[in-house]
């Protein structure tokens, strides 16, 4: 086992409680900050914020205050965003939030600004901003880990998948319950850790996804980060660098980063003189430059990428097995599909597997719509007056973005938005050939912006969408699924722009007894443990 069936489950519990409950000081830091007030001039260091004049802000209430709407964002950003897109018709709006307002700018004017120069318009900033970086280490600079997903791992995805099959297979061995009878599974829980030895089988071989205390630090990294971030927020600016001394999910942060530098700079050093294997850290290494070839460097890279791919592809299946569990009519042709897919391509998922599974992929893109993990994407910190080409400035020190969630469900855009069409996107992209690319999950364009849009866009949206089908082909034949009796859908936290899965939600599962198959027509892939059907 990777850790206890509830690892993640309580961290997220701890997640909860950061975002609900007041962050109490002790004594000592009391008396400390009052000491350091009474002897300050008690001023802000972020300067104060410039609207740009007549752009309505969302959620004023009748004596026109904010600040209602500052705290529903909080738990709210969804609902408090889709009343500004209907509000704004199209145009631009603000939405207020504890930092200030952020302005909200049309999918049509992101061109101009995806290319923008970044000492101008900042992608990073945006991101530090959220996760409070300069006292988590969340967010980077480095152009390393962009730079290697594009040119070597999107280049070698087919390469990958044997790997990613094999480590499918058996972390969910080691890391599912056994279900042979109906049993009650926490999948949040098992995705992020089963999710967490998958990618960390791509970021470094299995020296990495069958180390515990590797595969533990990347899972803990995030959520100890997360917690840290929500905790911090609760203190003005001026005192955060005092309060962050004393937040004990910051102080663990420098313990994940020891576990980094104590396992991945050693086999580093091997690796320069020995063999080179196909995975992200080999592929770091070899187009280092400059600074990015010190051997810490890369091993805190390697950290942070974790954080950005594990718990953003846990998410998927999550929420994918509780639509599944809400409307099991997906299920049969899911699996129908899967099944020709399979049987024509040796029990592999191969390239071209991938490219003979449409509802797959629309159903993934379908649920991604509804629940996507950003609520707002193409965020954007604005550090001088930008001047757009219709003459509207955008003012200094303004955060951007677009409310990507609210325009999804837009009726212009997708006809009956507020239906679930788990084939949607399959049938546009029969209807409609020329623009199918578009239709795509992994795609990115004005119209779907789950993994963001331009230069920025998740570099790893590739990987991301075939370790996601992996995984749920693995469920479908191999598992029966359906909600505890009495349960509904579990409803998605929400924590300001991010839009998480509910991790106290439950599914019983049952294993699949004849074959992969009900009929047992392909029985004898199991049987002779051919393919990736195990």
């Amino acid at each position: 086992m990777v850790e206890s069936q509830s690892l993640t489950a309580a961290l997220y519990q701890q997640a909860q409680k950061a975002i609900d409950q007041p962050f109490f000081l002790t004594p000592a830091l009391v008396a400390f900050i009052f000491l350091l007030v009474s002897t300050s001039a008690f001023q802000s260091y972020s300067r104060r914020q410039r609207l740009a004049p007549g752009i309505p802000i969302v959620g004023v209430d009748k004596n026109g205050s904010v600040k209602a709407a500052r705290q529903r964002f909080i738990s709210d950003a969804r609902g408090l965003l889709r009343e500004g897109y209907e509000m704004a018709k199209g145009g631009l709006f603000y939405v207020p939030n504890p930092l200030g307002e952020r302005l909200m700018i049309h999918p049509k004017d992101i061109e101009e600004l995806k290319s923008a120069p970044i000492d101008k318009v900042d992608f990073v900033a945006t991101f530090q901003e959220m996760f409070e970086g300069k006292y988590t280490t969340m967010g980077s600079r480095s152009t390393l880990h962009p730079r290697v997903v594009k040119a070597q791992v999107n280049q070698h995805l087919q390469d990958l998948m044997p790997a990613i099959e094999e480590e499918i297979l058996d972390s969910f061995e080691d890391v599912w319950p056994k279900c042979s009878d109906w049993t009650e599974v926490m999948v949040a829980d098992k995705f992020t850790q089963l999710v967490g030895r998958v990618s960390s089988r791509m970021f470094g071989g299995t020296e990495l996804s069958q180390h515990k205390e590797w595969v533990n630090t990347t899972i803990t990294f995030a959520i100890d980060g997360f917690i840290g971030a929500q905790k911090i927020k609760k203190f003005p600016h001026f005192i955060r660098p005092i309060a962050a001394k004393f937040i004990p999910e910051i102080a663990k942060i420098k313990n994940h980063y020891k576990v980094a530098h104590d396992l991945l700079i050693p086999m580093l050093k091997e690796r320069r003189t020995g063999e080179k294997p196909m995975d992200l850290l080999q592929w770091m290494m070899e187009n280092a430059k400059g600074e990015e070839t010190d051997e810490q460097f890369i091993a805190d890279i390697q950290l942070k990428v974790s954080f950005a791919a594990i718990h953003t592809s846990a998410a998927a299946p999550t929420q994918l097995i509780y639509d599944l569990c809400q409307m099991p009519e997906i299920i049969a042709p899911l699996r129908e599909e899967l099944k020709e897919a399979l049987e024509k391509n040796d029990g592999h998922l191969t390239k071209q597997a991938f490219n003979m599974m449409p509802k797959m992929d629309s159903f993934l893109k379908e649920s991604q719509r509804f629940n996507p993990l950003l609520l707002i994407t193409m965020e954007r910190m604005v550090h001088v007056d930008y001047r757009m080409s219709d003459g509207f400035v955008i003012p200094a020190h303004t955060s951007i973005g677009v409310p990507t969630q609210a325009v999804s469900m837009d009726p212009a855009i997708y006809p009956n938005p507020n239906n679930f069409d788990a084939f949607r996107f399959a049938k546009l992209r029969e209807t409609d050939p020329e623009r199918a690319g578009k239709m795509q999950y992994a795609s990115s364009n004005q119209q779907s912006m789950g993994f963001g849009f331009g230069r920025h866009a998740c570099p790893g949206r590739f990987f991301a969408s075939n370790e996601i089908k992996a995984i749920m082909a693995h469920v479908l034949t191999h598992y029966d699924f359906k909600f505890p009796e009495g349960q509904g859908r579990p409803e998605s936290l929400g924590v300001e722009t991010q839009f998480l899965p509910n991790h106290e939600g439950r599914v019983l599962m049952k294993k699949r007894t004849q074959g992969l198959w009900k009929d047992g027509t392909i029985s004898s892939w199991e049987e002779n443990s051919k393919g990736f059907v195990g």
